[in-house]
């Protein structure tokens, strides 16, 4: 981020679970470039839907890895046909979609660094994965590992103390774990373990990329105080695991310069220098320019709530991550499943299916809804692990009936975000006296 300041051109792509997205700046921080590839739209030949296979079970779910290769290839080719001018970027970095995992096959290094530059790069690299199908964020197979990762380091809160998070399945320690325990053979023929992140890195820097503080604190793994990685923590997921992550580094490290394959290809100045990309949640942080005591909320079908802090208290729930901007702080990250489907619910039933109702009968009601509050999870929820609808009146007596239309929207949204106030305060988050005046 601090080396944007420096650039005369500044290309950064996303991988995102649907899509990947390039957008180049100028120096003056314009958006002088946008365009992005459709996983099931623009490459059907992997027949993903929304970019995934959710496998039989319901709870495995990958997506596969020479299918992010080809989108990156297809993406330069169409700003090569746009006319865009490769030899004026100076650096580039990039984010993506957190807890995804790439693991690469033992030789693939060399495969990498010397991939010929009369070739697309997926055709060179088609043969460098021992896991075709990358685990990502949405799997939720791995819950025995899970439990043995917590009784190995002393219990779900002392895992937290000391990477941030209980034991969340979709965290790669776990999927790395459930790897190792169902093919021992694929993964000693592992060399290396990638982030989704430091995966896209690595295909510009042409060697192994290393695995960025902010994105790696996602994983169970590293000790985010120290940021190292945790030697008990890696001992109980595989053996052998220290030397195919490599050595984690700041989120802000420029890495070096980028593979002469792009030089040749597409003609990037050989000067062009890699950013170590990280994951999407703190690449959100950075993009938004957060400082201390800010706060940001993404209200989606799941509501994402991430906030700078100084001195975290790591819980079972929610998540501490290791600042992207500044090392030397931390972001807190809590995820609410029952978000804007829950909303759309409420005006549904309440609003006639009309936000302008929704939001006049939101308006005629008073702040603090005379006592009146409610809970509200069709499923079940991650921050707390809860379900059902649970209403209450001003004199904390539990209510089973309908609250009247009005009072119910008003006690979904004021619910929805006293938990997000309270849930951040049991992370670390303080209100200062400038917050309680507003």
């Amino acid at each position: 981020i601090s080396a944007i300041q420096l650039l005369q051109d500044f290309v950064n792509f996303l991988f995102y679970i649907f899509q990947l997205k390039v957008i180049a700046i100028d120096e003056q921080l314009r958006v002088i470039y946008e365009d992005n590839v459709h996983f099931d739209k623009d490459l059907p030949e992997f027949k993903t839907q929304g970019g995934v296979y959710i496998h039989s079970d319901r709870l495995t779910v990958t997506s596969p890895v020479l299918m992010w290769v080809k989108a990156l290839d297809m993406i330069l080719e169409k700003m090569r046909s746009s006319g865009f001018n490769f030899s004026q970027v100076r650096a580039l970095s990039g984010a993506g979609q957190q807890h995804g995992s790439v693991y690469w096959k033992k030789g693939s290094i060399q495969i990498l660094k010397n991939a010929s530059s009369e070739l697309p790069l997926h055709q060179s690299l088609k043969g460098c994965f021992s896991v075709s199908n990358s685990p990502i964020w949405m799997d939720s197979s791995t819950a025995s590992q899970c439990r043995a990762l917590e009784k190995a380091v002393g219990g779900a809160q002392h895992l937290a103390s000391v990477t941030g998070s209980r034991a969340y399945e979709r965290f790669t320690g776990n999927q790395i774990a459930k790897i190792y325990s169902q093919n021992p053979e694929v993964y000693k023929q592992t060399e290396r373990i990638s982030l989704v992140s430091s995966f896209a890195a690595s295909l510009f820097l042409g060697t192994y990329a290393p695995i960025d503080y902010s994105d790696g604190s996602g994983m169970n793994l590293l000790q985010i105080w120290e940021k190292v990685w945790s030697k008990s923590c890696l001992d109980a997921c595989a053996p052998g695991l220290e030397e195919r992550l490599g050595c984690p580094v700041p989120s802000h490290s420029v890495l070096g310069p980028i593979s002469p394959y792009y030089s040749q290809h597409y003609g990037f100045s050989p000067d062009c220098k890699i950013v170590a990309f990280t994951g999407d949640n703190p690449a959100s942080l950075a993009g938004m320019r957060l400082q201390e005591g800010d706060i940001a909320i993404s209200l989606g079908t799941s509501d994402t709530l991430f906030l700078w802090i100084q001195e975290p208290t790591p819980a079972l729930e929610g998540h501490i991550l290791c600042n992207p901007v500044d090392s030397q702080t931390y972001m807190a990250l809590l995820c609410f499943k029952n978000g804007s489907l829950m909303r759309e619910r409420i005006r549904d039933d309440c609003a006639s299916g009309s936000w302008d109702e929704f939001s006049k009968a939101l308006s005629s009601t008073v702040a603090g809804n005379n006592g009146n509050l409610g809970f509200y999870f069709d499923v079940m929820e991650i921050t707390p692990e809860a379900v059902g609808i649970h209403r209450f009146n001003r004199d904390n007596q539990k209510v089973v009936s309908s609250f009247p239309k009005e009072v119910e929207i008003r006690a979904l949204i004021e619910g929805q975000f006293m938990a997000k106030r309270i849930h951040a305060e049991k992370l670390g988050y303080k209100v200062c006296k400038y917050d309680e005046q507003l």
